[in-house]
């Protein structure tokens, strides 16, 4: 098959011709529809994940069809349509049977722990407990970041931050994620605000349901809070979607006593925060790590009925070859909205 193969971390990657993946017993081989291009993927390609080793084929959400079956899998069959949580459980552990197995001390994580879907083919693990089955006539792209960073925002807002509706959310950082988590929180009845140094990330925000903007560029955290909590004063939910100290010391001197902080952001170092604040308010900071494959059908009830659409925030398609670039450069150059590959 052809694939994205890093080499060495930091460097350009190639398309190579590599061989396809075999099942593991309880796996199954996916033939890749479409892939997306998300920042987690530039952090195994700079090094930042401690599980990633060279060579490595980088990718962990997508959507395709099942064509090769390991022998001990019963559930999931050849010709298949699935998507899968980027955090595969084992299905055995305590966590998986209690139902976090976003949480599973044995996952796998196709692009982390194995080889990922930059390539025509990937390989999930533990399929019967993790692959989720999609409508065969659902866009690809609608169905893309379901298994990663519209999952992970809506286990954030909805499993995790309970929002509710008329409540104000305040989204830091619109990339993918955190446009995911704008409109997610529009859709549960929340009032938006979104919060970026791009103008235009900021438009897109706007368009999928924020009704209030706030350009961050060149303002230090207290700063930033002030603006957000100008007039209506401070917010019950932050998200901060980006995993940077700054914004997300501002999320959370924005935020209300008693409120809640979704933290979806990976940071690349240990961040410093302001724990007294934390503590004096009763501040909740809360981690939100994927979404276990049981949990998705609400999230896929609200795609189906039309009040999420997560291919409206598509921006940008790739082919295979297009992508060691657009990898490489993405903190630097970061593209508006979502990128979808098609191998």
């Amino acid at each position: 098959m052809r694939a994205v193969l890093l080499e060495s971390f930091r460097t350009l990657p190639g398309v190579r011709t590599v061989p396809d993946p075999e099942p593991h017993e309880d796996a199954v081989v996916v033939r890749v529809e479409a892939t997306g291009l998300c920042r987690s993927d530039w952090h195994a390609w700079a090094g930042h994940d401690a599980g990633v080793t060279v060579p490595h084929v980088p990718g962990h959400e997508f959507v395709g069809r099942v064509v090769r079956v390991g022998s001990g899998v019963h559930r999931v069959a050849a010709g298949d349509r699935i998507t899968v949580p980027f955090v595969c459980g084992c299905g055995d552990c305590l966590q998986c049977r209690a139902g976090n197995a976003q949480v599973c001390p044995r996952q796998t994580q196709p692009g982390f722990t194995h080889w990922g879907s930059f390539a025509e083919l990937v390989e999930v693990r533990h399929a019967d407990f993790n692959a989720v089955e999609v409508p065969e006539d659902a866009d690809a792209r609608d169905l893309v970041g379901l298994g990663c960073r519209f999952a992970t925002a809506f286990r954030g807002l909805h499993g995790r931050a309970r929002v509710r509706p008329g409540e104000r959310v305040a989204v830091f950082g619109c990339g993918g994620v955190g446009l995911s988590a704008v409109m997610i929180a529009a859709a549960l009845g929340a009032r938006v605000i979104a919060v970026d140094i791009s103008q235009d990330a900021l438009a897109l925000a706007e368009r999928h349901g924020a009704e209030a903007t706030v350009n961050s560029t060149g303002l230090e955290p207290a700063e930033i809070a002030a603006r957000i909590t100008a007039g209506e004063g401070t917010v019950p939910v932050t998200v901060e979607a980006l995993g940077l100290e700054a914004t997300a010391q501002a999320a959370l001197l924005s935020l209300s006593p008693g409120g809640r902080h979704v933290q979806i952001g990976l940071f690349a170092d240990e961040p410093s925060l302001p724990v007294g604040r934390m503590i004096a308010l009763e501040l909740s900071f809360l981690g939100a790590h994927g979404m276990a494959a049981a949990d998705y059908p609400p999230m896929l009830d609200l795609v189906a009925r039309g009040q999420l659409k997560p291919g409206r925030l598509v921006t940008r398609e790739l082919g295979l070859d297009e992508v060691p670039g657009a990898l490489a450069t993405m903190a630097e150059r970061p593209w508006p909205g979502v990128t979808v590959i098609t191998p």
